[in-house]
């Protein structure tokens, strides 16, 4: 039997929550407080994200009520362009963005699964083979790039392949029906958010020190600029105020990504209840929900940490949020609360935090991908619910490329190359509104944008400016991304001429 409008608004809104949640939270800042310097910066750097983030999840509102159906930001799209850009988005997340995350997510599960069981561990490296790279592929990375390697080095580690345990876990639950996977979503969704809300809790009334957030506070907006040298070496040099504005905006990439995929509740509108007003108001709700514990979760860092350190302190406080080990500030945080103990109810709380993410990133994105197939643009057998009324044949050819980009190591630097692209895809579904508010002036609008036009389109600004900003900075950065949506060009056509053929 088909199950239809599984999710009521709470299930909606720890979708929106629980896939934003997962362990970047706990890292990033170390990077941000190495670019920008001084607390202020790295607070008002994750203000300025969950600004952004909130502007467009407000505005996403409106396209949500609109379009009540299974497949969200690729329905927006081709309503607002045409079927090629709405593809285009489709086959990003396919390819990079969605399974790339699942594949990432994963692996930083089961890492830090690793921690309680040092078996699973990344450092036990099971398969291990070092390829040559051909010359005619490292002259193309160098009309790019300053530098290509002339080898690549293949490894596969238990992480790894725990990590593709863990996706295939959550794909057979998910397989089996919503309810199912709605029982994850309730469980593991509402454990993290009460633990984040009590390390909160803790490292600001508790065991925080009102002498280290009056350090970090004294020089809290120094220009200081943290980078490696060519010889590995950490060295500090100051910024001026444009390099500031820059180094801001480098350091959002950290905390917008961590801010990232709040609207996968747009992609399983069909199994919502009353979607034209729960779609909107789990937006709204979880996305402040989440903005908000991740400033307050670096404000008890700041209780907890000194933010400026030392590469090689001898001891969390000496190395600071800037150099936590491994970039884990959350785990050097926890030190300073729990001692001994903290890598372990660390490595529990990011177990929880990656895992239930997970679920809700495989829960819904499947349903992208349906659509794109009911279209004609994706394979046939993926427009299907099967028996259990969920789309199981999407759901294992997404297992099948997450396993792979597992396999291949590389799902970081992907992330970090697809960033760009997914900000331009951000910035073309909120100019979609002003489009669709002329092409549809008369269409029904359940929600309408908050703050329509001003919010919108300072969106907008801001979204073009950081990518503005990521191109000139980090252009390495940037093409790969831009070359794998213009990829998808090709493929569309195929698919298109396909389905004609049909």
């Amino acid at each position: 039997m088909t199950e239809k409008k599984s999710l009521n608004l709470l299930d909606a809104t720890l979708i929106v929550s629980g896939s934003m949640i997962g362990s970047g939270i706990f890292i990033v800042s170390a990077d941000i407080a190495r670019q920008t310097g001084g607390a202020g910066w790295l607070l008002l750097s994750w203000i300025i994200s969950g600004v952004i983030t909130l502007f467009a999840a407000l505005s996403y509102g409106e396209l949500a009520s609109m379009f009540p159906h299974a497949g969200g930001q690729y329905v927006y799209l081709k309503n607002a362009y045409n079927p090629l850009v709405g593809f285009l988005y489709g086959w990003t997340i396919f390819l990079v963005v969605q399974c790339g995350t699942i594949a990432a997510v994963a692996v930083a599960f089961a890492k830090y699964t690793g921690v309680l069981f040092p078996v699973l561990s990344e450092n036990n490296i099971l398969f291990e083979h070092v390829f040559a790279i051909p010359q005619v592929v490292q002259s193309i990375v160098l009309l790019f790039s300053q530098t290509a390697s002339q080898t690549f080095e293949f490894k596969i580690s238990a992480a790894q392949l725990f990590g593709i345990f863990s996706i295939l876990v959550l794909t057979l639950i998910n397989s089996r029906g919503i309810s199912y996977g709605k029982i994850v979503l309730r469980l593991f969704t509402s454990a993290k958010l009460l633990a984040l809300f009590g390390i909160i809790v803790l490292g600001v009334f508790v065991y925080g020190s009102s002498e280290t957030w009056s350090m970090n506070w004294s020089d809290a907006f120094s220009l200081s600029h943290w980078d490696k040298g060519v010889d590995g070496k950490w060295f500090q040099s100051n910024l001026s105020t444009i390099a500031l504005m820059s180094a801001v905006g480098v350091g959002l990439v950290g905390s917008l990504f961590s801010s990232d995929a709040w609207n996968n509740v747009t992609f399983i509108s069909g199994d919502i209840e009353n979607p034209k007003r729960n779609i909107p108001l789990s937006l709204a709700i979880g996305t402040i929900i989440v903005v908000s514990l991740y400033l307050l979760a670096n404000v008890a860092f700041l209780y907890l940490l000194p933010l400026t350190g030392t590469p090689d302190g001898a001891n969390v406080f000496a190395r600071g949020i800037q150099f936590a080990q491994n970039e884990r500030v959350g785990t050097a945080a926890a030190q300073m609360m729990f001692g001994g103990a903290a890598a372990i109810i660390m490595a529990v709380l990011i177990m929880i935090s990656t895992f239930g993410c997970n679920n809700g990133i495989i829960l819904s994105s499947v349903r992208v991908y349906q659509a794109m197939a009911k279209d004609g643009l994706f394979f046939e057998k993926m427009k299907h619910n099967n028996e259990n009324g969920v789309p199981g044949f999407a759901l294992w050819i997404q297992f099948i490329w997450s396993a792979a980009l597992c396999l291949s190591g590389k799902y970081g630097d992907l992330l970090d190359y697809v960033m760009f692209s997914v900000m331009l895809f951000y910035i073309l579904t909120i100019a979609g509104l002003f489009i669709l508010r002329k092409k549809q002036p008369d269409a029904e609008r359940p929600y309408k944008a908050w703050g329509y036009p001003l919010v919108p389109a300072l969106y907008l600004v801001l979204a073009t400016a950081f990518c503005v900003n990521l191109l000139i900075v980090k252009f390495s950065a940037c093409w790969p991304g831009l070359l794998i949506v213009a990829i998808g060009v090709p493929v569309f056509y195929h698919w298109k001429n396909k389905s004609t053929a049909v």
